[in-house]
């Protein structure tokens, strides 16, 4: 726990055996409980996970990225979870730093956090492949000129959510896919969230998961849409299904530190 906050990570997984020990063991003892939903694997992914203690939920037909988030989302409300760390388990991003992330949420500083692998150069340096770098680029300039946010970038898989966030959201409404991560992330600029960033050094090597050129590009087309679906219902001109909910969503006073006045 974190400020008497109760701390769950989820990982969305997909036949990530291979590195999914790796993550695990660097997950800090601050974490409550870890849950594992795993996506229909093809290899050893569920076996490992519950040898490793983790609480497991299987998808018995591969749903999509997105509709395993849900499954995530709604399995760590469903456990008692004040904090929820949605972390990949390929190991590209550090497990060391979910303390940190967890902090900015249990504290109360921020509704969101995110681990941005953009900051100080941590992209490029870990490895990311250029053409991957500069679409990160691109997309979230663009990202930000639509929405009216500075956010180094909208495409980490490594977040932090509190609990009244994910709760106040649509995300029955969002994609089964990969824009699942670009629409919640739309959705809470949108309610009004409080959104920090960390520094998160990323590792690329062949183990960690990436989708293919052309996903890529079915993801990079999604998220110009939603981008434009947001700035519509920003100005009230229409607001597709992703956005139709009132704010405000969020209650600022709800996580005072333990003694606090309110």
């Amino acid at each position: 726990m974190i400020n008497r906050k109760r701390i769950v990570v989820v990982l969305p997984a997909y036949n990530a055996a291979k590195t999914l020990e790796a993550t695990v063991r660097e997950i800090p003892e601050v974490v409550d409980e870890t849950i594992l939903v795993d996506d229909s694997s093809a290899d050893a992914t569920v076996a490992l996970a519950r040898q490793l203690g983790l609480t497991v939920e299987v998808h018995p037909n591969n749903r999509g990225y997105g509709a395993n988030q849900k499954t995530c989302y709604a399995l760590a409300l469903a456990r008692g979870a004040d904090v929820v760390v949605m972390i990949h388990p390929d190991y590209q991003y550090s497990p060391l730093l979910v303390t940190s992330i967890a902090s900015m949420v249990a504290y109360g500083e921020y509704d969101l956090a995110l681990g941005s692998r953009i900051l100080l150069g941590g992209a490029l340096k870990g490895g990311m492949p250029l053409f991957k770098y500069v679409s990160n680029r691109a997309l979230t300039l663009f990202q930000n000129l639509m929405t009216g946010a500075s956010l180094s970038e909208y495409h980490t898989g490594f977040r932090a959510y509190r609990r009244e966030l994910l709760e106040a959201l649509p995300l029955s409404q969002n994609s089964d896919d990969f824009v699942f991560d670009n629409q919640i992330l739309a959705q809470a600029i949108l309610a009004g969230a409080r959104i920090g960033e960390i520094s998160c050094p990323a590792r690329y090597f062949p183990e960690a998961s990436s989708i293919n050129f052309r996903r890529s590009c079915i993801y990079g087309a999604g998220v110009l849409q939603t981008s434009i679906a947001f700035r519509l219902a920003k100005s009230g001109v229409y607001r597709s299904k992703i956005f139709r909910f009132p704010p405000p969503v969020l209650k600022r006073a709800a996580f005072a530190a333990p003694g606090a006045r309110r």
